[in-house]
């Protein structure tokens, strides 16, 4: 892997030094670098490529900042199946597991092959409106349909395979893949999901009723998700990773499935999920193991 794409999080107070220094150590090891217009400006160099071209001219990519950046940059670099090598200079860092300390060890068992590729699951999202297909967009994490602020609850009908599955009325719901299993869908109540798993898990959103639980199905189902008519004056939205958003009107159906393509994440050595759950979750920690 000698040609490299580098991003860093956008309007960021990444030291420039850290980069700087990133920089000249790849270039002593032979490597060629490809920077968007603020990593470039951010360590003063002027030769800079759009983001979409990034890509296209790399055999892996690094990411300097938290998880948000590297979700932005999957993004961008998933048509193309290029690795991602997260390095997390943001507070929690799930995705981006590398730190400032060990990036360099880290990148010399990548530079020297040592290292493993993981692929995690994409979801594919369209969303439908009279017969008519208003978007379509891969996500690494979540998809979210929930209400404004001032919305009721909503109802929504979910089909799996074109099959009944349940009615919702609740503040929202989640469609999670392993990946974002840990994110959104978490924090509703949703399941840990490892990474390898070839599954999807749907969790409502404060649901009225009580027997309404999280449930996954496998990741081959065709998953429908109608809001019913009774929402023609209300604020519903979609929205993909946290970052896009789409209104949703009554009548409107989402539509989602596993995506045909992946992300590709480099595992640093050492380092595994439940190393990560552990570490940045504190997954199964008690006050006697703290002490």
């Amino acid at each position: 892997m000698k040609n490299i794409g580098l991003f860093c999080k956008q309007h960021s107070t990444v030291d420039p030094k850290i980069v700087r220094h990133l920089a000249q150590w790849l270039r002593e090891r032979g490597c060629t670098l490809f920077t968007d217009k603020g990593t470039a400006e951010l360590i003063g160099e002027t030769n800079a490529y759009s983001q979409e071209e990034i890509p296209t001219r790399s055999d892996l990519i690094i990411v300097l900042g938290g998880d948000g950046t590297l979700l932005n940059v999957a993004h961008i670099t998933h048509p193309h199946g290029v690795p991602i090598l997260g390095v997390n200079l943001g507070s929690l860092g799930f995705l981006t597991e590398t730190t400032q300390d060990d990036l360099y060890s880290t990148l010399q068992s990548v530079l020297n092959g040592e290292c493993e590729i993981e692929h995690r699951m994409l979801l594919n999202a369209s969303l439908w409106r009279n017969e008519t297909k208003l978007c379509d967009f891969n996500v690494l994490n979540e998809i979210v349909i929930n209400k404004g602020a001032l919305a009721q609850i909503v109802n929504l009908t979910v089909l799996v395979n074109d099959q009944p599955m349940t009615s919702y009325r609740a503040d929202g719901l989640i469609i999670a893949t392993p990946t974002g299993s840990t994110a959104y869908s978490l924090s509703a109540g949703g399941p840990i999901i490892h990474p390898s798993m070839h599954a999807l898990v749907l969790s409502p959103i404060c649901a009225f009723a009580l027997t309404n639980r999280p449930i996954v199905v496998p990741d081959t189902s065709q998953i429908k998700v109608k809001l019913s008519k009774r929402h023609d004056d209300e604020d519903v939205r979609i929205t993909l990773d946290g970052k896009l958003g789409y209104n949703m009107e009554s009548g409107d159906i989402l539509e989602a499935k596993k995506a045909s393509v992946s992300v590709k994440l480099v595992q640093a050595p050492g380092k595994n999920y439940y190393h990560t759950l552990r570490n940045k979750l504190h997954w199964g920690s008690t006050a006697e193991n703290k002490s």
